[in-house]
């Protein structure tokens, strides 16, 4: 059974940082997608950041350069460092993993973790 549990988020200043992480059990990060999604209120839920298993990294156009996606092999986690908050940011952030679908649909799913980031 797939198990993503994130967590590192939180409120934050705009120009802030947070890390995100994703603790994965049931599956091994390093030979799967993995990546970042995020909701705000009255939207939908839309890709952040992936991983492949090859180690390709894709961003969404509103967080690059400011956002950077990492894995750690040996913690069976994945990351997401924040940098540069905007309010725009403001969402619930989840991870999501997939071996091929990371970003279309990505058919294991965390809980999400608020991220809040104040003006």
């Amino acid at each position: 059974q797939v198990q993503l549990v994130e967590s590192g988020g939180g409120l934050v200043q705009a120009g802030g940082s947070l890390r995100l992480s994703c603790a994965a059990s049931g599956i091994i990060v390093s030979i799967n997608g993995v990546g970042w999604y995020r909701q705000a209120p009255g939207k939908q839920r839309e890709l952040v950041a992936a991983i492949t298993s090859g180690g390709t990294t894709t961003y969404a156009d509103s967080v690059k350069g400011r956002f950077t996606i990492s894995r750690d092999n040996r913690k069976n986690t994945v990351y997401l460092q924040m940098n540069s908050l905007i309010p725009e940011d403001t969402a619930v952030y989840y991870c999501a993993a997939d071996p091929l679908r990371i970003l279309t649909a990505p058919r294991s799913w965390g809980q999400g973790t608020q991220v809040t980031v104040s003006s």
